[in-house]
């Protein structure tokens, strides 16, 4: 294996786990602002709370996709060459 292959391996891994870190992210604001009783009680601190964790899970989920689909592309590409 080349070099290049072994970093974009890792960067792969870390995009990959930047997605699941970004869904999990966005699960538990949904589940902190529907079914959580203790953030409820809290107001307008715990829809604050919520909507950190979604703003954020979307920050490390939704471009990391558009990179990664553009890292898979571009080496499906150099191998058909």
């Amino acid at each position: 294996m080349s070099e290049s292959q072994v970093t974009d391996k890792k960067l792969i891994l870390i995009l990959k786990t930047c997605i699941s870190m970004g869904i999990c992210l966005i699960l538990t604001g949904i589940y902190l602002h529907n079914f959580n009783e203790t953030v409820e009680a809290m107001g307008v601190k715990g829809i604050i709370i919520s909507a950190v964790c979604v703003a954020f899970g979307m920050v490390l989920s939704l471009p990391t996709k558009m990179y990664l689909t553009f890292i898979l592309v571009k080496r499906e590409a150099d191998k058909n060459q």
